[in-house]
């Protein structure tokens, strides 16, 4: 559940604290284009691994996001928002927990903040290029400007060179653990109805709903 809630702060101005001239280009660039969509649906590949602790995880998950609405799925929690109210359904244990959408965590990561993290809250520097899946991609580091106020260290960026597009992060955290994002699947302007982003308790018979 942790990691469904730290892969959910979107901003909406860019800020680029101490950026090389490359990464801020491809950055801008790619912002550019993510803030022009009406809507999107993106899949994604979670991969978890710690060698201290020994874990070592795989999930899948899906996105859907329209304006600042977003639903999401991670395995078997779910995470919705209309952008007033945030639901987060936890079906192991039958629960829902709601929230004002504006006391959301700062460390979570909603699927939009996945194709959007980098605008706030970072320094960016130009890796390298290299060939991901047998495409050109440009490899960006990102470092937060107040480490003290975060659980990771350093999050790569992998930008598709043709098209522009963000196709895996990977975010190191201090408690030496790897989560990989790989994005699978992503389609523009997709049509979502605003039903999608309400909380039905009908589809949840049974569930106890926990207001905060």
């Amino acid at each position: 559940m942790k990691y469904l809630m730290i892969f959910i702060v979107l901003a909406t101005s860019t800020l680029f604290a101490q950026n090389d001239e490359k990464s801020e280009k491809i950055l801008n660039s790619m912002s550019s284009e993510i803030k022009k969509l009406n809507s999107f649906y993106v899949e994604f590949e979670m991969h978890v691994k710690n060698s201290t602790t020994g874990e070592d995880s795989k999930q899948t998950g899906t996105g859907y996001v329209k304006g600042e609405k977003y639903y999401a799925t991670l395995g078997q929690n779910i995470l919705i928002s209309n952008a007033q109210k945030n639901w987060t359904v936890v079906k192991e244990e039958k629960v829902t927990y709601q929230s004002d959408a504006d006391e959301e965590d700062e460390e979570s990561i909603n699927p939009k903040k996945l194709m959007t993290i980098w605008e706030t809250g970072f320094k960016s520097k130009y890796a390298k290029k290299e060939t991901l899946n047998g495409k050109s991609v440009h490899v960006i580091n990102l470092f937060p400007t107040n480490p003290g106020e975060v659980s990771y260290h350093t999050i790569t960026l992998y930008i598709g060179v043709d098209n522009n597009e963000l196709m895996k992060a990977v975010m190191k955290t201090k408690d030496g653990s790897t989560m990989t994002y790989t994005i699978t699947k992503f389609e523009k302007n997709k049509e979502i109805s605003d039903s999608k982003f309400v909380y039905n308790p009908q589809k949840f018979p049974g569930f106890k709903l926990i207001r905060d």
